[in-house]
Protein backbone atom coordinates (compact mmCIF):
# COMPACT_ATOMS: atom_id res chain seq x y z
CA UNK A 1 0.00 0.00 0.00
CA UNK A 2 1.42 3.36 -1.04
CA UNK A 3 2.18 5.93 1.64
CA UNK A 4 0.43 9.33 1.36
CA UNK A 5 3.34 11.69 0.54
CA UNK A 6 4.20 14.71 2.67
CA UNK A 7 4.91 17.96 0.78
CA UNK A 8 7.03 19.60 3.47
CA UNK A 9 9.20 18.53 6.38
CA UNK A 10 6.76 19.26 9.21
CA UNK A 11 5.75 17.50 12.42
CA UNK A 12 3.57 15.00 10.54
CA UNK A 13 6.47 14.21 8.22
CA UNK A 14 8.69 13.52 11.24
CA UNK A 15 6.05 11.17 12.62
CA UNK A 16 5.66 9.42 9.28
CA UNK A 17 9.41 9.09 8.79
CA UNK A 18 9.87 7.53 12.23
CA UNK A 19 7.11 5.01 11.61
CA UNK A 20 8.36 4.06 8.15
CA UNK A 21 11.95 3.78 9.40
CA UNK A 22 10.88 1.49 12.21
CA UNK A 23 9.00 -0.80 9.86
CA UNK A 24 11.84 -0.83 7.33
CA UNK A 25 14.44 -1.64 9.97
CA UNK A 26 12.16 -4.35 11.33
CA UNK A 27 12.19 -5.98 7.89
CA UNK A 28 15.95 -5.51 7.40
CA UNK A 29 17.06 -6.23 10.99
CA UNK A 30 18.15 -9.83 10.49
CA UNK A 31 19.96 -9.06 7.23
CA UNK A 32 21.85 -6.18 8.88
CA UNK A 33 22.68 -8.30 11.93
CA UNK A 34 24.04 -11.02 9.64
CA UNK A 35 26.63 -8.74 7.96
CA UNK A 36 27.82 -7.05 11.17
CA UNK A 37 31.61 -7.55 11.30
CA UNK A 38 32.86 -4.06 12.27
CA UNK A 39 33.88 -2.62 14.75
CA UNK A 40 33.06 -5.84 16.64
CA UNK A 41 31.53 -8.91 15.05
CA UNK A 42 28.70 -9.22 17.56
CA UNK A 43 25.86 -9.53 15.03
CA UNK A 44 23.48 -7.00 16.60
CA UNK A 45 23.75 -3.79 14.55
CA UNK A 46 20.31 -4.21 12.96
CA UNK A 47 18.70 -4.89 16.32
CA UNK A 48 20.45 -1.92 17.92
CA UNK A 49 19.33 0.43 15.15
CA UNK A 50 15.76 -0.87 15.42
CA UNK A 51 15.67 -0.27 19.18
CA UNK A 52 17.12 3.22 18.75
CA UNK A 53 14.48 4.21 16.19
CA UNK A 54 11.76 2.54 18.25
CA UNK A 55 12.63 4.86 21.13
CA UNK A 56 12.64 7.88 18.80
CA UNK A 57 9.26 6.94 17.32
CA UNK A 58 7.73 6.42 20.77
CA UNK A 59 8.86 9.89 21.83
CA UNK A 60 7.30 11.47 18.74
CA UNK A 61 4.04 9.58 19.31
CA UNK A 62 3.98 10.87 22.88
CA UNK A 63 4.20 14.47 21.60
CA UNK A 64 1.29 13.91 19.22
CA UNK A 65 -0.75 12.20 21.95
CA UNK A 66 -0.27 15.22 24.20
CA UNK A 67 -1.51 17.55 21.47
CA UNK A 68 -4.63 15.50 20.82
CA UNK A 69 -6.11 16.75 24.11
CA UNK A 70 -8.40 19.75 24.13
CA UNK A 71 -6.98 23.25 23.74
CA UNK A 72 -6.62 23.95 27.46
CA UNK A 73 -4.77 20.70 28.07
CA UNK A 74 -2.44 21.39 25.16
CA UNK A 75 -1.66 24.84 26.52
CA UNK A 76 -0.91 23.30 29.91
CA UNK A 77 1.52 20.87 28.23
CA UNK A 78 3.88 23.73 27.39
CA UNK A 79 4.50 22.80 23.72
CA UNK A 80 4.45 25.12 20.74
CA UNK A 81 1.44 24.68 18.48
CA UNK A 82 1.35 25.01 14.74
CA UNK A 83 -1.52 26.58 12.87
CA UNK A 84 -3.52 23.34 12.92
CA UNK A 85 -3.20 22.87 16.67
CA UNK A 86 -0.68 20.04 16.45
CA UNK A 87 2.95 19.98 17.54
CA UNK A 88 5.39 22.24 15.73
CA UNK A 89 8.31 20.95 13.71
CA UNK A 90 10.61 21.93 16.59
CA UNK A 91 8.52 19.90 19.06
CA UNK A 92 8.52 16.82 16.84
CA UNK A 93 12.19 16.79 15.85
CA UNK A 94 13.19 17.60 19.42
CA UNK A 95 11.24 14.60 20.67
CA UNK A 96 12.69 12.39 17.93
CA UNK A 97 16.26 13.36 18.85
CA UNK A 98 15.70 12.99 22.59
CA UNK A 99 14.01 9.62 22.16
CA UNK A 100 16.88 8.34 20.03
CA UNK A 101 19.43 9.67 22.53
CA UNK A 102 17.97 7.92 25.57
CA UNK A 103 17.23 4.74 23.61
CA UNK A 104 20.46 4.46 21.58
CA UNK A 105 21.99 0.98 21.48
CA UNK A 106 25.44 -0.03 20.31
CA UNK A 107 27.95 1.86 18.22
CA UNK A 108 25.73 2.41 15.19
CA UNK A 109 22.64 3.24 17.23
CA UNK A 110 24.58 5.88 19.15
CA UNK A 111 25.84 7.43 15.91
CA UNK A 112 22.33 7.38 14.43
CA UNK A 113 21.09 9.20 17.54
CA UNK A 114 23.65 11.95 16.89
CA UNK A 115 22.66 12.14 13.22
CA UNK A 116 19.06 12.73 14.27
CA UNK A 117 20.15 15.23 16.89
CA UNK A 118 22.19 17.12 14.29
CA UNK A 119 19.13 17.34 12.02
CA UNK A 120 16.98 18.48 14.93
CA UNK A 121 19.38 21.27 15.85
CA UNK A 122 19.01 22.83 12.40
CA UNK A 123 15.27 22.27 12.06
CA UNK A 124 14.51 23.52 15.57
CA UNK A 125 16.22 26.82 14.77
CA UNK A 126 13.11 27.66 12.80
CA UNK A 127 11.39 28.18 16.14
CA UNK A 128 7.62 28.30 15.72
CA UNK A 129 7.75 27.51 11.99
CA UNK A 130 5.37 24.74 11.03
CA UNK A 131 7.61 23.27 8.32
CA UNK A 132 10.76 23.51 6.25
CA UNK A 133 11.37 22.83 2.57
CA UNK A 134 14.22 21.46 0.43
CA UNK A 135 16.94 23.96 1.47
CA UNK A 136 16.21 23.37 5.15
CA UNK A 137 16.43 19.60 4.71
CA UNK A 138 19.77 19.98 2.89
CA UNK A 139 21.19 21.99 5.79
CA UNK A 140 19.87 19.47 8.29
CA UNK A 141 21.51 16.52 6.51
CA UNK A 142 24.83 18.37 6.31
CA UNK A 143 24.82 19.27 10.00
CA UNK A 144 23.82 15.71 10.87
CA UNK A 145 26.84 14.25 9.09
CA UNK A 146 29.21 16.83 10.58
CA UNK A 147 28.01 16.45 14.16
CA UNK A 148 28.07 12.64 13.99
CA UNK A 149 31.67 12.67 12.78
CA UNK A 150 32.61 15.05 15.59
CA UNK A 151 31.04 12.72 18.16
CA UNK A 152 33.33 9.81 17.22
CA UNK A 153 36.77 9.97 18.81
CA UNK A 154 38.56 8.39 15.83
CA UNK A 155 36.41 8.39 12.67
CA UNK A 156 37.00 5.50 10.27
CA UNK A 157 36.13 5.58 6.58
CA UNK A 158 34.02 2.79 5.16
CA UNK A 159 31.53 3.07 8.02
CA UNK A 160 28.18 4.74 8.64
CA UNK A 161 30.06 8.06 8.92
CA UNK A 162 31.19 7.75 5.31
CA UNK A 163 27.67 6.92 4.18
CA UNK A 164 26.25 9.91 6.10
CA UNK A 165 28.79 12.27 4.54
CA UNK A 166 27.99 10.97 1.06
CA UNK A 167 24.29 11.50 1.69
CA UNK A 168 24.93 15.11 2.72
CA UNK A 169 27.21 15.70 -0.30
CA UNK A 170 24.56 14.40 -2.69
CA UNK A 171 21.85 16.45 -1.00
CA UNK A 172 23.98 19.60 -1.35
CA UNK A 173 23.80 19.24 -5.11
CA UNK A 174 20.04 18.67 -5.24
CA UNK A 175 17.61 21.37 -6.29
CA UNK A 176 13.92 21.34 -5.61
CA UNK A 177 11.63 20.19 -2.83
CA UNK A 178 12.11 17.79 0.07
CA UNK A 179 11.36 14.79 -2.14
CA UNK A 180 14.23 15.68 -4.52
CA UNK A 181 16.65 16.30 -1.65
CA UNK A 182 15.70 13.06 0.11
CA UNK A 183 16.03 11.06 -3.11
CA UNK A 184 19.47 12.52 -3.81
CA UNK A 185 20.64 11.81 -0.26
CA UNK A 186 19.42 8.22 -0.53
CA UNK A 187 21.15 7.62 -3.88
CA UNK A 188 24.39 9.14 -2.61
CA UNK A 189 24.28 7.04 0.54
CA UNK A 190 23.53 3.85 -1.37
CA UNK A 191 26.48 4.40 -3.73
CA UNK A 192 28.78 5.04 -0.77
CA UNK A 193 27.49 1.91 0.98
CA UNK A 194 28.35 -0.30 -1.99
CA UNK A 195 31.88 1.14 -1.93
CA UNK A 196 32.53 0.45 1.79
CA UNK A 197 34.23 -2.96 1.27
CA UNK A 198 36.99 -1.19 -0.65
CA UNK A 199 37.62 1.09 2.34
CA UNK A 200 37.67 -1.40 5.20
CA UNK A 201 39.67 -4.64 4.80
CA UNK A 202 37.51 -6.52 7.31
CA UNK A 203 34.46 -5.85 5.13
CA UNK A 204 36.31 -6.91 1.98
CA UNK A 205 37.43 -10.18 3.60
CA UNK A 206 33.87 -10.98 4.64
CA UNK A 207 32.42 -9.85 1.31
CA UNK A 208 29.88 -7.55 2.97
CA UNK A 209 29.08 -3.85 3.20
CA UNK A 210 29.12 -1.90 6.45
CA UNK A 211 26.15 -2.91 8.62
CA UNK A 212 25.66 0.53 10.17
CA UNK A 213 25.79 2.14 6.73
CA UNK A 214 23.19 -0.36 5.50
CA UNK A 215 20.96 0.72 8.38
CA UNK A 216 21.35 4.40 7.53
CA UNK A 217 20.49 3.77 3.86
CA UNK A 218 17.37 1.95 5.08
CA UNK A 219 16.40 4.99 7.17
CA UNK A 220 17.01 7.33 4.22
CA UNK A 221 14.86 5.09 2.00
CA UNK A 222 12.07 5.65 4.53
CA UNK A 223 12.67 9.42 4.20
CA UNK A 224 12.18 9.14 0.44
CA UNK A 225 8.93 7.23 1.01
CA UNK A 226 7.80 9.96 3.41
CA UNK A 227 7.95 12.60 0.67
CA UNK A 228 7.11 10.55 -2.42
CA UNK A 229 4.64 8.02 -1.09
CA UNK A 230 6.70 5.10 -2.39
CA UNK A 231 9.76 3.31 -1.08
CA UNK A 232 12.73 3.23 -3.51
CA UNK A 233 12.88 -0.55 -3.16
CA UNK A 234 15.07 -2.91 -1.12
CA UNK A 235 18.62 -1.76 -0.48
CA UNK A 236 20.72 -3.56 -3.09
CA UNK A 237 23.97 -4.61 -1.45
CA UNK A 238 26.63 -7.14 -2.42
CA UNK A 239 26.12 -10.64 -1.11
CA UNK A 240 28.89 -12.31 0.78
CA UNK A 241 31.54 -13.86 -1.43
CA UNK A 242 31.97 -17.49 -0.47
CA UNK A 243 34.92 -19.05 -2.26
CA UNK A 244 35.43 -22.83 -2.15
CA UNK A 245 36.85 -23.39 1.31
CA UNK A 246 36.50 -19.66 1.96
CA UNK A 247 34.63 -17.54 4.48
CA UNK A 248 31.14 -16.08 4.54
CA UNK A 249 30.07 -13.47 7.08
CA UNK A 250 29.57 -15.96 9.91
CA UNK A 251 32.98 -17.52 9.39
CA UNK A 252 34.55 -14.08 9.01
CA UNK A 253 32.98 -13.02 12.30
CA UNK A 254 34.35 -16.10 14.01
CA UNK A 255 37.80 -15.45 12.57
CA UNK A 256 37.55 -11.83 13.60
CA UNK A 257 36.64 -12.78 17.15
CA UNK A 258 39.61 -15.12 17.38
CA UNK A 259 41.91 -12.45 15.99
CA UNK A 260 40.61 -9.89 18.45
CA UNK A 261 41.16 -12.24 21.36
CA UNK A 262 44.65 -13.00 20.16
CA UNK A 263 45.43 -9.34 19.68
CA UNK A 264 43.98 -8.35 23.04
CA UNK A 265 40.99 -6.36 21.74
CA UNK A 266 38.66 -4.76 24.29
CA UNK A 267 36.51 -7.29 26.13
CA UNK A 268 33.55 -5.11 27.09
CA UNK A 269 31.09 -2.71 25.53
CA UNK A 270 30.00 -0.06 28.05
CA UNK A 271 27.04 2.24 27.40
CA UNK A 272 25.35 4.67 29.75
CA UNK A 273 23.32 7.85 29.84
CA UNK A 274 25.10 10.68 31.63
CA UNK A 275 23.90 13.90 33.19
CA UNK A 276 26.94 16.21 33.11
CA UNK A 277 28.21 19.64 32.10
CA UNK A 278 30.06 20.19 28.82
CA UNK A 279 33.45 20.75 30.50
CA UNK A 280 33.17 17.49 32.45
CA UNK A 281 32.25 15.61 29.26
CA UNK A 282 35.32 16.98 27.48
CA UNK A 283 37.51 15.54 30.26
CA UNK A 284 35.55 12.28 30.15
CA UNK A 285 36.24 11.90 26.42
CA UNK A 286 39.98 12.16 27.06
CA UNK A 287 39.89 9.61 29.85
CA UNK A 288 37.76 7.07 27.98
CA UNK A 289 39.85 7.49 24.83
CA UNK A 290 42.87 6.38 26.85
CA UNK A 291 40.97 3.40 28.28
CA UNK A 292 39.65 1.85 25.06
CA UNK A 293 38.35 2.37 21.54
CA UNK A 294 35.13 2.80 19.52
CA UNK A 295 34.43 5.85 21.69
CA UNK A 296 31.26 7.75 20.78
CA UNK A 297 29.82 10.46 23.03
CA UNK A 298 26.62 12.09 21.75
CA UNK A 299 24.11 14.53 23.16
CA UNK A 300 24.25 17.93 24.79
CA UNK A 301 22.30 20.31 27.01
CA UNK A 302 23.28 18.32 30.07
CA UNK A 303 22.31 14.82 28.80
CA UNK A 304 24.72 12.51 26.98
CA UNK A 305 24.89 8.95 25.69
CA UNK A 306 28.32 7.40 26.19
CA UNK A 307 29.55 4.33 24.25
CA UNK A 308 33.02 2.77 24.50
CA UNK A 309 34.81 -0.59 24.14
CA UNK A 310 37.20 -1.28 27.03
CA UNK A 311 38.93 -4.02 28.98
CA UNK A 312 38.20 -2.35 32.33
CA UNK A 313 34.45 -1.79 32.44
CA UNK A 314 34.59 -0.59 36.03
CA UNK A 315 37.03 2.18 35.13
CA UNK A 316 34.75 3.34 32.30
CA UNK A 317 31.80 3.59 34.67
CA UNK A 318 33.93 5.26 37.34
CA UNK A 319 34.97 7.89 34.81
CA UNK A 320 31.29 8.60 34.24
CA UNK A 321 30.69 8.96 37.98
CA UNK A 322 33.48 11.53 38.18
CA UNK A 323 31.98 13.47 35.25
CA UNK A 324 28.38 13.51 36.48
CA UNK A 325 25.54 11.03 37.08
CA UNK A 326 25.62 7.93 34.88
CA UNK A 327 22.53 5.72 34.73
CA UNK A 328 20.94 3.04 32.53
CA UNK A 329 24.38 1.42 32.51
CA UNK A 330 24.78 -1.55 30.14
CA UNK A 331 27.89 -3.69 30.12
CA UNK A 332 28.24 -6.45 27.53
CA UNK A 333 31.06 -8.98 27.40
CA UNK A 334 31.82 -9.55 23.71
CA UNK A 335 31.16 -13.11 22.65
CA UNK A 336 29.48 -13.97 25.94
CA UNK A 337 26.64 -11.47 26.24
CA UNK A 338 26.96 -11.06 30.02
CA UNK A 339 29.42 -8.85 31.86
CA UNK A 340 29.46 -11.21 34.83
CA UNK A 341 30.47 -14.43 33.06
CA UNK A 342 33.98 -15.82 33.20
CA UNK A 343 36.21 -16.58 30.24
CA UNK A 344 35.95 -20.34 30.72
CA UNK A 345 33.85 -22.45 28.39
CA UNK A 346 30.62 -23.66 29.98
CA UNK A 347 27.81 -25.76 28.59
CA UNK A 348 24.57 -23.93 27.71
CA UNK A 349 22.46 -23.26 30.79
CA UNK A 350 19.33 -25.41 31.02
CA UNK A 351 16.09 -23.46 30.63
CA UNK A 352 14.03 -23.01 33.78
CA UNK A 353 10.45 -24.20 33.54
CA UNK A 354 8.91 -20.88 34.58
CA UNK A 355 9.96 -17.32 35.34
CA UNK A 356 8.41 -13.97 36.14
CA UNK A 357 9.62 -10.88 34.24
CA UNK A 358 8.65 -7.52 35.72
CA UNK A 359 9.15 -3.86 34.84
CA UNK A 360 9.89 -1.91 38.03
CA UNK A 361 10.19 1.87 38.53
CA UNK A 362 13.00 2.06 41.10
CA UNK A 363 16.13 0.33 42.37
CA UNK A 364 14.54 -0.55 45.72
CA UNK A 365 11.64 -2.33 44.07
CA UNK A 366 14.01 -4.02 41.64
CA UNK A 367 15.86 -5.53 44.62
CA UNK A 368 12.56 -6.61 46.20
CA UNK A 369 11.32 -8.27 43.01
CA UNK A 370 14.69 -9.94 42.41
CA UNK A 371 14.72 -11.31 45.94
CA UNK A 372 11.30 -12.81 45.21
CA UNK A 373 12.76 -14.57 42.17
CA UNK A 374 11.69 -12.27 39.34
CA UNK A 375 13.80 -11.08 36.42
CA UNK A 376 13.53 -7.29 36.47
CA UNK A 377 13.79 -4.47 33.96
CA UNK A 378 14.35 -1.05 35.52
CA UNK A 379 12.24 1.79 34.09
CA UNK A 380 13.45 5.26 35.00
CA UNK A 381 10.85 8.04 35.38
CA UNK A 382 10.05 9.37 31.93
CA UNK A 383 12.04 6.59 30.23
CA UNK A 384 9.68 3.68 29.52
CA UNK A 385 11.38 0.57 28.13
CA UNK A 386 10.96 -0.35 24.48
CA UNK A 387 9.49 -3.67 23.39
CA UNK A 388 12.96 -4.87 22.40
CA UNK A 389 14.19 -4.38 25.96
CA UNK A 390 11.27 -6.42 27.28
CA UNK A 391 12.07 -9.19 24.80
CA UNK A 392 15.68 -9.16 25.98
CA UNK A 393 14.50 -9.45 29.60
CA UNK A 394 12.38 -12.47 28.66
CA UNK A 395 15.40 -14.02 26.97
CA UNK A 396 17.50 -13.28 30.05
CA UNK A 397 14.98 -15.15 32.21
CA UNK A 398 15.80 -18.24 30.09
CA UNK A 399 12.58 -20.10 30.82
CA UNK A 400 10.06 -22.14 28.87
CA UNK A 401 7.16 -20.28 30.47
CA UNK A 402 7.15 -16.59 31.41
CA UNK A 403 4.67 -14.44 33.30
CA UNK A 404 5.11 -10.80 32.23
CA UNK A 405 4.22 -7.95 34.62
CA UNK A 406 4.42 -4.51 32.90
CA UNK A 407 3.32 -2.66 36.09
CA UNK A 408 2.26 0.38 34.06
CA UNK A 409 -0.93 0.97 32.07
CA UNK A 410 1.03 2.86 29.42
CA UNK A 411 3.18 -0.22 28.75
CA UNK A 412 0.23 -2.44 27.81
CA UNK A 413 0.82 -2.30 24.03
CA UNK A 414 4.61 -2.44 24.39
CA UNK A 415 4.37 -5.51 26.63
CA UNK A 416 1.90 -7.18 24.27
CA UNK A 417 4.29 -6.69 21.35
CA UNK A 418 7.17 -8.12 23.40
CA UNK A 419 5.07 -11.12 24.43
CA UNK A 420 4.16 -11.81 20.81
CA UNK A 421 7.81 -11.66 19.77
CA UNK A 422 8.85 -14.01 22.59
CA UNK A 423 6.15 -16.49 21.55
CA UNK A 424 7.65 -16.66 18.05
CA UNK A 425 10.88 -17.75 19.77
CA UNK A 426 9.15 -20.69 21.44
CA UNK A 427 8.48 -19.17 24.87
CA UNK A 428 5.04 -19.54 26.40
CA UNK A 429 4.19 -16.04 27.67
CA UNK A 430 1.25 -14.84 29.74
CA UNK A 431 0.80 -11.07 30.06
CA UNK A 432 -0.88 -9.94 33.29
CA UNK A 433 -2.01 -6.31 32.77
CA UNK A 434 -0.68 -4.91 36.04
CA UNK A 435 -0.98 -1.11 36.11
CA UNK A 436 1.23 -0.44 39.15
CA UNK A 437 4.21 -2.01 40.87
CA UNK A 438 2.04 -2.69 43.95
CA UNK A 439 -0.23 -4.87 41.82
CA UNK A 440 2.88 -6.69 40.66
CA UNK A 441 3.91 -7.26 44.28
CA UNK A 442 0.50 -8.80 44.99
CA UNK A 443 0.76 -11.06 41.94
CA UNK A 444 4.28 -12.14 42.82
CA UNK A 445 3.21 -12.99 46.38
CA UNK A 446 0.89 -15.77 45.15
CA UNK A 447 3.22 -17.04 42.39
CA UNK A 448 3.73 -20.83 42.65
CA UNK A 449 6.13 -22.26 40.03
CA UNK A 450 5.13 -25.80 40.96
CA UNK A 451 1.51 -25.61 39.85
CA UNK A 452 0.14 -25.69 36.32
CA UNK A 453 0.95 -22.61 34.25
CA UNK A 454 -2.69 -21.66 33.62
CA UNK A 455 -3.56 -22.01 37.30
CA UNK A 456 -0.59 -19.89 38.32
CA UNK A 457 -1.52 -17.16 35.84
CA UNK A 458 -5.14 -17.12 37.04
CA UNK A 459 -4.07 -16.83 40.69
CA UNK A 460 -1.60 -14.03 39.94
CA UNK A 461 -4.13 -12.18 37.78
CA UNK A 462 -6.76 -12.43 40.50
CA UNK A 463 -4.36 -11.12 43.14
CA UNK A 464 -3.34 -8.17 40.95
CA UNK A 465 -6.94 -7.37 40.04
CA UNK A 466 -8.00 -7.38 43.70
CA UNK A 467 -5.35 -4.78 44.56
CA UNK A 468 -6.40 -1.15 44.27
CA UNK A 469 -3.47 1.12 43.53
CA UNK A 470 -2.70 4.77 44.17
CA UNK A 471 0.20 7.16 44.09
CA UNK A 472 1.12 10.53 45.53
CA UNK A 473 3.21 12.78 43.31
CA UNK A 474 3.96 16.45 42.62
CA UNK A 475 2.53 18.22 39.55
CA UNK A 476 5.19 19.48 37.15
CA UNK A 477 2.93 21.99 35.37
CA UNK A 478 -0.55 23.45 35.31
CA UNK A 479 -3.05 20.96 33.92
CA UNK A 480 -6.67 19.88 33.82
CA UNK A 481 -7.38 16.77 35.94
CA UNK A 482 -10.43 14.75 36.93
CA UNK A 483 -10.32 16.57 40.29
CA UNK A 484 -10.03 20.07 38.78
CA UNK A 485 -7.18 22.32 37.68
CA UNK A 486 -3.82 21.79 39.37
CA UNK A 487 -0.85 24.14 39.43
CA UNK A 488 2.85 23.30 39.17
CA UNK A 489 4.02 22.19 42.63
CA UNK A 490 0.61 20.92 43.81
CA UNK A 491 0.55 17.52 45.49
CA UNK A 492 -1.63 15.06 43.56
CA UNK A 493 -3.25 11.89 44.85
CA UNK A 494 -4.13 9.43 42.07
CA UNK A 495 -6.39 6.45 42.72
CA UNK A 496 -6.50 3.71 40.09
CA UNK A 497 -4.84 6.09 37.62
CA UNK A 498 -7.12 9.11 38.03
CA UNK A 499 -6.38 12.26 40.02
CA UNK A 500 -8.67 12.17 43.07
CA UNK A 501 -7.06 14.69 45.43
CA UNK A 502 -5.24 17.99 44.90
CA UNK A 503 -3.53 19.58 47.89
CA UNK A 504 -0.49 21.38 49.23
CA UNK A 505 0.71 18.97 51.94
CA UNK A 506 2.08 15.52 51.13
CA UNK A 507 0.99 13.91 54.40
CA UNK A 508 -2.55 15.28 54.17
CA UNK A 509 -3.00 14.18 50.56
CA UNK A 510 -1.59 10.72 51.32
CA UNK A 511 -3.91 10.33 54.32
CA UNK A 512 -6.95 11.36 52.27
CA UNK A 513 -6.03 8.90 49.51
CA UNK A 514 -5.56 6.08 52.03
CA UNK A 515 -8.90 6.80 53.73
CA UNK A 516 -10.75 6.77 50.41
CA UNK A 517 -9.16 3.47 49.43
CA UNK A 518 -9.88 1.78 52.76
CA UNK A 519 -13.48 3.01 52.82
CA UNK A 520 -14.25 0.09 50.50
CA UNK A 521 -12.48 -2.35 52.84
CA UNK A 522 -9.11 -4.05 52.77
CA UNK A 523 -6.83 -6.42 54.65
CA UNK A 524 -3.33 -5.31 53.66
CA UNK A 525 -1.85 -1.89 52.85
CA UNK A 526 1.42 -1.75 50.91
CA UNK A 527 3.39 1.53 51.00
CA UNK A 528 6.35 2.10 48.67
CA UNK A 529 8.31 5.27 49.43
CA UNK A 530 10.30 7.12 46.78
CA UNK A 531 13.73 8.63 47.40
CA UNK A 532 12.34 12.07 48.22
CA UNK A 533 9.64 10.86 50.62
CA UNK A 534 10.52 11.16 54.35
CA UNK A 535 10.25 8.10 56.57
CA UNK A 536 7.87 10.13 58.73
CA UNK A 537 5.31 9.88 55.94
CA UNK A 538 5.20 6.09 56.20
CA UNK A 539 5.25 6.21 60.01
CA UNK A 540 2.24 8.53 60.06
CA UNK A 541 0.26 6.39 57.62
CA UNK A 542 1.07 3.21 59.54
CA UNK A 543 -0.16 4.83 62.75
CA UNK A 544 -3.33 5.98 61.00
CA UNK A 545 -4.10 2.44 59.82
CA UNK A 546 -3.48 0.97 63.31
CA UNK A 547 -5.76 3.49 64.99
CA UNK A 548 -8.61 3.71 62.49
CA UNK A 549 -8.72 0.36 60.66
CA UNK A 550 -8.66 -2.72 62.85
CA UNK A 551 -7.31 -5.98 61.43
CA UNK A 552 -5.59 -4.19 58.53
CA UNK A 553 -1.85 -4.88 58.21
CA UNK A 554 0.73 -2.52 56.69
CA UNK A 555 4.03 -3.25 54.94
CA UNK A 556 6.52 -0.56 53.92
CA UNK A 557 9.23 -0.70 51.24
CA UNK A 558 11.77 1.80 49.94
CA UNK A 559 11.38 2.07 46.17
CA UNK A 560 14.33 4.32 45.26
CA UNK A 561 14.08 6.72 42.30
CA UNK A 562 10.59 5.64 41.27
CA UNK A 563 9.17 8.98 40.16
CA UNK A 564 6.26 9.11 42.62
CA UNK A 565 6.71 10.14 46.25
CA UNK A 566 4.52 7.26 47.38
CA UNK A 567 2.87 4.19 45.88
CA UNK A 568 -0.05 2.65 47.74
CA UNK A 569 -1.66 -0.75 47.34
CA UNK A 570 -4.73 -2.03 49.17
CA UNK A 571 -5.64 -5.71 49.03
Amino acid sequence: MAQVPQRFFDALAVRTWCGLSLRALGRAREEIDAINVYPVADGDTGTNLYLTVESAAAAVEAVFAAHELDGAARDAGGGTLDADGGPSLADAVGAMAHGALIGARGNSGTILAQLLRGMAQVLAERGDSAHTEGPGLRLALRHAATSARQAVAHPVEGTVLTVASAAADAADGAEGDCAEVARAAYEGARAALVATPGQLPVLERAGVVDAGGHGLVTVLAALVETFTGRAPGPVAVPHARVEPGGEGPAEARAAGECAEEGEGGPAFEVIYLLEAEDAAVARLRQRLDALGDSLVVVGGDGLWNVHVHVDDAGAAVEAGVEAGRPYRIRITHFGQGDAHTTGTERPPRERAQRAVVAVVPGEGLAALYTEAGATTLLARPGEPPASGELVQAVRRAHAREVVLLPNDADLRHTAAAAAEQARTEGVRVALIPTRSAVQGIAALAVHEPGRRFDEDVVAMTSAAGATRHAEVTVAERQSWTTAGICQAGDVLGLIDGDVAVIGADVSEVAATVLDRMLSAGGELVTLVLGDEAPQALADGLEARVREAYLAVDTVVYRGGRQGALLLVGVE
